[in-house]
């Protein structure tokens, strides 16, 4: 923390240290997360987390968690999707390359290499038991981010309904989860229009705000 020579009364915070934001190690990082994705792009989930958000903070958790919900609703895939916003957050368009290369190459080369032996593995006892061994794992891999999702989406009882219909709609009735997606995006949209400024919890919200920089002055008067 530093004080302004020009005008005392401001006080200027440094940022904090973020670990090697440039595109090798982007592509690093994202090719280790690559490498051991197994199950899909939700099971990529706890590992981006370790290494964006808890080792090099290149994201904050709350970003995280709107991450994903925009790569999950856009369209292709998902990691590939999360890699793009992270990378093109930090250093653009190199680092949305970088990341998407680091995320793609290790799937290519392991695809590439079953479908060339393809024939000898489709056989193998030992390869078959291994991938019975991995599907349970794979099960929490995904079980996991999707409770921690749950949490920071600060679920209660007026908004846990939300998830439980989705899934039986989608699994029960076999409603598309586009259709899912484009109703939860409507009945976001009107709630933040219509409900949450009529809301005590909007009118707090607002409150906060307005009082946050007269609070910010004071203290840098004292």
């Amino acid at each position: 923390m530093s004080i302004n020579d020009n005008n005392p009364t401001e006080v200027t915070t440094p940022l904090p240290h973020r670990e090697g934001q440039g595109g090798g190690s982007l592509f690093t990082t994202f090719f280790k997360i690559g490498i051991f994705t197994l199950g899909g792009g939700y099971a990529m989930i706890p590992l981006i987390e370790e290494e964006v958000v808890n080792r090099h903070q290149w994201v904050k958790k709350e970003e995280m968690l709107d991450l994903i919900a925009i790569a999950q609703s856009c369209p292709g895939v998902f990691a590939i999707n999360i890699a793009i916003f992270i990378g093109y957050k930090l250093k653009q368009t190199k680092g949305a390359l970088a990341a998407t290369v680091g995320t793609a190459l290790p799937s290519f080369l392991i695809i590439l290499a079953i479908a060339i032996f393809f024939s000898a593995f489709k056989e193998n006892r030992i390869v078959a038991a291994m991938f019975r061994g991995i599907r349970p794992a794979v099960v929490a891999l995904i079980a996991v981010p999707t409770f921690n999702l749950g949490k920071r989406a600060q679920l209660n009882r007026y908004t846990i309904w939300i998830p439980i219909v989705s899934a039986l709609a989608i699994w029960a009735l076999g409603v598309s989860p586009i259709y899912i997606i484009v109703i939860a995006g409507i009945g976001g949209y009107l709630y933040g229009k219509v409900a949450l400024p009529s809301s005590p919890e909007g009118d707090t919200n607002v409150l906060q705000c307005n009082e946050a920089p007269s609070g910010a002055v004071g203290g840098a008067e004292s």
